[in-house]
């Protein structure tokens, strides 16, 4: 098992994903775009280390990104080289501005990331929740009744890592297959941020149509 993350993004939602990666025994280091000094009292309240974005790289076996998806081209792709990234960005146009291979369908979002970190080992999971729910639907201790999260990805040895980092802090999954088809969890698809278990997951994927989105903010 990978114990140590380092974590792009110190949001609503890479601070969600500290604390439940700290509950369940990992090592984690938040960055941000600032100053890490800016972290101080986000670090006192979740137990976390802070660093800068490349010594977060350099501390974490694992990568979470969770910045604005027009920012990924940013990331330095030689500090990853052989690092598991796992992709929890999300398109939004009226945020990242208009990429005319995602709105025509030539490719996902995870693609374009994958390119851009070819020497990484990229897994797209973690996407399809609200920063609100991440803490509140991960359940260790139960596991009867657990959300479940979808994961794409083109390294079988990666995606079992990421499984079982969902089974440590509380989430079932679904293999949705290869990075080609994360679109099917992408913003906007009927999967994207319900909480859903297995199979009604699987149910959703089913119905989700390529160039078919469901109302702005419907998942909300």
């Amino acid at each position: 098992m990978q114990k140590k993350i380092g974590i792009i993004g110190a949001g609503f939602v890479g601070q969600a994903y500290a604390t439940i990666f700290m509950r369940a025994g990992y090592q984690v280091m938040l960055s941000n775009s600032r100053d890490k000094n800016t972290l101080f009292s986000v670090s006192s309240n979740i137990g976390c280390q802070i660093g800068s974005r490349n010594e977060a790289i350099e501390f974490g076996n694992v990568i979470l990104i969770a910045i604005p998806f027009i920012n990924y081209s940013q990331l330095p792709a030689d500090l990853m080289d052989n690092k598991i990234v796992l992709d929890a960005m999300n398109y939004y146009p009226n945020r990242d501005g208009h990429f005319q291979q995602l709105d025509n369908y030539e490719i996902t979002t995870s693609e374009l990331v994958a390119q851009h970190l070819s020497k990484s080992k990229v897994v797209k999971v973690f996407n399809a929740i609200l920063a609100k729910d991440i803490v509140k639907d991960a359940k260790p201790d139960d596991k009867l009744n657990r959300r479940a999260i979808p994961v794409a990805g083109n390294d079988l040895a990666a995606k079992q890592t990421v499984f079982n980092l969902l089974e440590h802090v509380g989430y079932d999954y679904v293999d949705v297959g290869l990075l080609s088809d994360s679109w099917k969890f992408e913003r906007a698809k009927p999967a994207y941020c319900f909480p859903l278990n297995v199979q009604q997951l699987h149910d959703a994927l089913k119905q989700a149509q390529r160039d078919i989105e469901l109302p702005e903010n419907s998942w909300k």
